[in-house]
């Protein structure tokens, strides 16, 4: 099939590498966000797919709206049979879905109908899931509740970060991307309509969202921090300024102090929560780089008794 593949961050890059790879379907073009300032100098960036896409000789096309005329009229023009997405992060309208013959086949990472929305792994993650996945569908004008192509499970680590699992969604989704035209293309793959029961929402996360409340139990403060890393950071505030938390972990046989509670040892800093303690492994304080909460501990002198959050 002649495919033009929607996607923007580099967790859409696999997918696309795995269509360009594959030699049965021509990638004739690549639809991704506008270049959005980036780094201290907010100069305009290329997307990740954009980059990739303009390495292999691939036309990018980057409407500031999916239903800008331009836009579609050269969609028109390149006439997909099909149009993969992954990521993409712009809402398409109904003159854009209605321009491929086999409709835009969406690559999303859960088990549909659980965490529709954006942020489906952070989600799952904080929910506290021990098997996720991911989906490929066909996009119809609701949110992410079109008819399913195929799925894949993955097993939630307990260690896993959000960027950890959705690197491994990221490749093995890709496989499951390039199968699912495959289907598609020679009509031995049929989608089937999500069930009615099950449906879960996943909204985007905040910063708001991203901070540690010291008063839930150490699993929960564990299931956060690792689900909004590395985006967008759980935090927490220490002496009136942000402290970025990377790495924490439950510390089942401690559970002497107070939510929000400080105690640093030589080479160990531990946190009290609303039931056993934590251990505090990576931090950020405010405008400097990560390190270790031994160290940074060390460097700011804690005092007994001290809070976190307060």
């Amino acid at each position: 099939m002649k495919l033009v593949f929607a996607g923007t961050p580099e967790v859409a890059v696999p997918a696309l590498d795995a269509l360009i790879a594959s030699g049965r379907h021509e990638v004739a073009a690549v639809v991704t966000r506008p270049d959005a300032p980036a780094g201290r100098g907010r100069r305009l960036v290329a997307s990740p797919v954009a980059e990739r896409a303009e390495e292999a000789g691939i036309e990018v096309l980057k409407p500031a709206r999916p239903r800008d005329e331009d836009f579609l009229a050269r969609l028109r023009e390149i006439g997909p049979d099909c149009c993969p997405v992954v990521a993409y992060g712009a809402l398409l309208p109904r003159t854009a879905l209605d321009v491929p013959a086999r409709g835009w086949v969406n690559l999303h990472f859960s088990l549909l109908p659980a965490w529709r929305g954006a942020a489906p792994v952070q989600h799952a993650i904080m929910a506290g899931d021990e098997v996720t996945g991911a989906s490929t569908f066909l996009i119809e004008e609701g949110l992410d509740s079109g008819p399913v192509y195929g799925v894949l499970t993955e097993e939630v680590r307990p260690t896993d970060t959000s960027g950890d699992l959705l690197t491994r969604l990221a490749f093995a989704g890709a496989g499951l991307l390039v199968a699912t035209m495959d289907g598609i293309e020679d009509s031995t793959l049929h989608a089937a309509p999500q069930p009615a029961d099950g449906v879960t929402l996943a909204p985007k996360i905040t910063v708001e969202d991203a901070q540690v409340q010291w008063s839930a139990p150490a699993l929960r403060v564990d299931r956060v921090v690792r689900g909004c890393t590395p985006a967008p950071g759980a935090w927490t505030l220490f002496r009136g300024e942000r402290l970025k938390l990377i790495q924490a972990v439950p510390v089942l046989d401690r559970a002497d102090l107070a939510p929000g509670e400080l105690s640093a040892a030589k080479n160990n800093v531990y946190v009290g929560t609303g039931s056993h303690a934590v251990e505090l492994l990576w931090v950020q304080p405010q405008g400097k780089k990560p390190m270790r909460a031994a160290d940074w501990a060390r460097g700011v002198r804690i005092v007994h008794g001290e809070l976190l959050g307060s």
